[in-house]
């Protein structure tokens, strides 16, 4: 399972409007996320009647605060035309020139929404594959992991062995449809497996 990350400064329009046309039109191997630096209290009205003019109802979702788990488990991320006030997340990402429909009168709102289903379009048209094969994602998770295995195995485990085992782990993870907690259990399958006389994880790999 894939992960794509949408985030805009409010987590309140586009980013609502690009993952609900994402898990709309999206392959079933991959999930969509949405996130903003200042999530506001509530969607936007007029985006909420936008997305339901095109059969998307949207009106009970809460704008959510990017967090650091958020960026660690997405494998791919879209910011949204909000610049510096658009938080680093730390895999692939591309940036959408796409205006704020905060306040905007609806004809304006339709215009950013359709453009928002033409790009998701896109990019799943183009990027599928890219996505599915990209390890940016993979690879920062797999360096949270190794200093603290690191220290703890020294002297015991060689740096290969370590990095190898806890490749293997975390790549046992990658089609889990819930990622909230694979950094916490990938660390301690890693350590139950270093530990062990034969780590089942070195020899799979």
């Amino acid at each position: 399972m894939k992960y794509v990350l949408f985030v805009c400064t409010h987590n309140a329009g586009r980013s609502q409007m690009a993952q609900a046309f994402f898990e709309h039109l999206g392959p079933p191997d991959m999930r969509a996320e949405s996130a903003g630096a200042q999530p506001a209290s509530a969607v936007w009205p007029g985006v909420v009647e936008a997305m339901r003019e095109a059969g998307l109802d949207i009106a009970g979702r809460k704008p959510k605060k990017l967090m650091r788990e958020m960026q660690l488990h997405a494998d791919w991320a879209v910011t949204m035309g909000c610049g510096d006030a658009c938080p680093y997340v730390s895999t692939s990402v591309e940036d959408w020139d796409v205006p704020d429909p905060a306040g905007r009168p609806i004809e304006e709102v339709r215009a950013i929404r359709d453009d928002i289903e033409r790009r998701v379009r896109e990019l799943i048209a183009t990027k599928r594959d890219a996505i599915r094969s990209d390890r940016t994602a993979h690879e920062l998770r797999l360096e949270q992991l190794l200093p603290q295995l690191a220290r703890e195995f020294e002297g015991h485990r060689s740096p290969g062995e370590i990095r190898a085992c806890a490749d293997a782990v975390l790549s046992s993870f990658e089609g889990a449809t819930v990622r909230s907690y694979v950094q916490v259990l990938a660390y301690r399958q890693t350590r139950e497996c270093l530990r062990a006389e034969r780590c089942e994880a070195l020899l799979a790999g």
